[in-house]
């Protein structure tokens, strides 16, 4: 089917019945990487995602970027026969995922036992925000909802000030990329004869993977150090954090190996073994007096690139906090294709982060379009169940298959 790159999962179908952001990471992932994915929708709007910012003609940006690659299905299940088509889309498929609210699923008539006996074969992937089991499951939750669950919330922000809201999502791209990375490792369990699997994501599991230092070291304290936001600097090790610079902010990461490649940069060598600073917990104790070494350096220089040169010429890691429009513009970001152009009929050009993955044997950022909701009803269920054009016709009329191609 003509959306498919020549890819490294060409060949394998996944059913998706995702929505908004996390699920259509992972499958929007999937579809880069070759897949053929076909997204089931809900009439009459399909995914919520259609009507998210910024839009342009009737066509939203935000379901571009996350649906590229897609074929586009629009299905009312409350109809026997709408059920009957997802059945046989099971049947076919090789992955089916879903992120409704734990238990909706099931619900429908398609819990993980309901699917498997219909397809022994298939990886099932359920998405939530907390999880299919446990006391917070049932409850409503988004990317942020986990987020403030997981204690990552309460790490960000000024120690005095609240936490702070970020304006990314963090979590879902995050647990969609797990997701996808489970998804395919269960594949490969199935292609070496076991069986069926059940994949359970979280964005609660997502994003308390990310404490590297947090839990533990609360635990190994015995409870006595009790991590918290700290600002823009680190609790825990310095000099890492944000320091004000001639036009910015520039985030400067010095270890203990890097403290001597500092003090070289900023022209203070006899501070490579003062014994105020010489070992990182020293430095943390006189946190303030460091950061206002290095800012007064900083301030001192006649701008953020003469700063970084003295910094990278020492090999201290470095990089200034750079705005979206620094980013969509940067010669790295598009020369790598970090951020790339995508064309779409109805958003004309527009910049979009690129595909993350990257395999020697395959083309990076492939032209891939997002569908219309419900632009491929006819050709999903003629080539791929079978149906004739006479019972499509019906589908149509009855209302089981609706379409919007302003979408």
């Amino acid at each position: 089917m003509s959306q498919k790159p020549v890819h490294i999962l060409n060949g394998y179908r996944v059913l998706d019945m995702t929505h908004v952001l996390a699920g259509p990471t992972a499958t929007r992932l999937m579809a880069e990487m070759g897949a053929e994915v076909i997204k089931v929708e809900f009439p009459p709007l399909g995914d919520v995602g259609r009507g998210l910012p910024a839009l342009s003609n009737g066509r939203s940006g935000y379901f571009v970027q996350q649906n590229r690659g897609k074929y586009s299905v629009c299905l009312g299940l409350k109809d026997p026969a709408g059920k009957a088509i997802l059945t046989e889309l099971i049947e076919k498929s090789d992955v089916f995922i879903e992120n409704f609210a734990p238990g909706v699923i099931g619900r429908l008539g398609f819990s993980w036992e309901q699917v498997r006996a219909i397809n022994p074969k298939i990886v099932m992937c359920s998405v939530s925000a907390l999880g299919q089991q446990g006391e917070l499951s049932a409850l409503p939750g988004f990317d942020n909802i986990a987020q403030a669950y997981s204690g990552i919330m309460g790490m960000i922000g000024d120690p005095d000030g609240p936490p702070a809201f970020p304006m990314a999502g963090i979590g879902d791209v995050m647990t969609g990329v797990h997701a996808a990375c489970a998804i395919g490792y269960a594949l490969l369990h199935c292609a070496r004869g076991g069986e069926g699997q059940f994949v359970d994501i979280s964005l609660l599991d997502a994003y308390t993977h990310c404490h590297e230092l947090n839990v533990q070291l609360y635990s190994l304290s015995g409870g006595e150090i009790e991590p918290t936001r700290a600002g823009s600097q680190h609790y825990a090790v310095c000099p890492v954090g944000l320091f004000k610079s001639p036009e910015g902010y520039l985030c400067i990461i010095a270890l203990q190996p890097q403290w001597a490649n500092v003090c070289r940069a900023i022209g203070r060598p006899e501070l490579i073994d003062d014994p105020r600073y010489d070992t990182n917990e020293k430095r943390v104790a006189a946190g303030p007096e460091v950061v206002a070494i290095i800012e007064q350096w900083l301030a001192a220089q006649e701008s953020d690139a003469a700063c970084l040169e003295a910094l990278e010429r020492e090999r201290v890691p470095c990089a200034p906090v750079l705005k979206i429009s620094e980013v969509a513009n940067h010669p790295h970001m598009r020369g790598r294709g970090t951020v790339r152009v995508v064309k779409d009929e109805k958003l004309g050009e527009v910049l979009m982060p690129g595909m993350p993955l990257r395999f020697s044997g395959f083309e990076h950022n492939q032209e891939l379009v997002a569908a219309s909701l419900g632009e491929h009803n006819e050709k999903i269920l003629g080539e791929v169940l079978g149906y004739d054009a006479e019972r499509i016709a019906a589908l149509n009329a009855a209302g089981v298959l609706q379409a919007n191609p302003d979408t």
